[in-house]
């Protein structure tokens, strides 16, 4: 076994999860992500954690919903699980990244809505996702496979307790900001973040951060203003979806287009009322990942990129109490913003072309 998977179960297990003696773990598994499986499994057995694995595959996925139709109603059995769990580890590893591209819409849709329960339960629990890398992965990205694991391992094998200090720079910029502005090509979008919490997202839920790799800062903006031009291509419900332009008005998209598959846009913002809001802003800030690779979770993390997300609102960003967006869907779109672009906060310049202002080459 590459000994980098084994650190790679280390980091998620140790760092990410915070995983302690008798905590109740569900891991999910990707029909490739054995041999991450087998690693995490030896760590956990080292914690003293009590396991449950559940298998998550595109393809068994597309052949339920396919056969069932589009009327759903809440699995409270798989509720039931999520209720009684401490830790959910999610290992990614398909050997299909378009593997429910011809689910209809109505029932991706009908799903996603029966299952907002069992969402939400288990994002109650100290939930983590990470990603094995697969051929298919490597394949999507355009790389050989050797290549692709030498690229994942450079994103989530990092010093997250350095690239936490340097996050912390930049969520208590958002913390004590009321409007960010962002501006470049076919873009100028205002968003208020008045009484919202950054997150310093640096791969451990000690930071309210759910994402291996992660590194970024996100927030949750509202009163949306204006346009944005999301120019990184995306694979989105199992199709390429590429050059969305959206159009917000009082906080709602009231006007978009994209340049392919514009039909899977119009499914994700027709899911209901809160999929034509802004759910969340994000800030890339790891270094690590130095290409885009079509996989959003390393995609949105990547430095010199803005990504916005339509749907749900994290309640970690919010004032307690407080509700904030909610949808049946949270989906991430990608801006490159390492040319001719710049980042406000309340007209003060942050970054610049991909460079902050605490960075060498920042350009006031």
């Amino acid at each position: 076994m590459d000994e980098r998977i084994r650190e790679h179960a280390r980091v998620l297990v140790e760092w990410s999860a915070r995983v302690e003696r008798g905590d109740d773990v569900v891991v999910s598994v990707g029909p490739e992500a054995h041999e991450l499986a087998a690693a995490v499994y030896e760590r956990l057995g080292e914690a003293g954690a009590n396991v449950v694995t559940t298998y998550d595959s595109g393809e068994l996925t597309r052949a339920y919903l396919r056969a069932h139709g589009d009327e759903f109603e809440t699995p409270d059995h798989e509720l039931a699980l999520y209720e009684h769990a401490d830790v959910v580890l999610s290992l990614g590893g398909g050997r299909n990244t378009s593997a429910t591209a011809d689910v209809p819409g109505e029932a991706r849709q009908a799903y996603a809505t029966a299952s907002t329960p069992v969402r939400e339960a288990r994002m109650d629990t100290r939930w983590v996702s990470t990603q094995h890398p697969t051929r298919s992965l490597a394949q999507q990205a355009g790389m050989a496979y050797g290549e692709y694991c030498d690229f994942a391992y450079a994103a989530i094998l990092r010093d997250w307790a350095a690239l936490a200090d340097e996050m912390a720079r930049m969520k208590e910029l958002l913390d004590d900001g009321s409007e960010v502005r962002l501006v470049k090509e076919d873009t100028d979008l205002t968003m208020s973040v008045e009484g919202r919490t950054a997150v310093n997202s640096a791969a451990s839920v000690d930071y309210d951060s759910h994402n291996l790799p992660s590194g970024e800062v996100f927030t949750a903006p509202y009163a949306t203003e204006g346009k944005v031009f999301f120019d990184v291509p995306m694979t989105l419900h199992g199709k390429r979806v590429q050059d969305v332009h959206l159009t917000f008005e009082d906080g709602e998209v009231v006007d978009y287009a994209a340049e392919s598959n514009e039909a899977v846009l119009s499914d994700i913002l027709s899911t209901d009322e809160g999929a034509r809001r802004l759910g969340e802003l994000g800030i890339g800030m790891n270094r690590g990942i130095d290409r885009f690779t079509d996989n959003i979770l390393f995609d949105e993390k990547m430095g010199d990129t803005v990504h916005l997300a339509l749907g749900r609102a994290y309640d970690s960003t919010l004032p307690e109490g407080e509700t904030g967006n909610e949808s049946a869907v949270h989906v991430d779109m990608i801006t490159d913003v390492s040319e001719d672009s710049r980042l406000e906060v309340d007209g003060e310049v942050v970054q610049r072309n991909g460079r902050f202002r605490w960075e060498d080459g920042f350009e006031a």
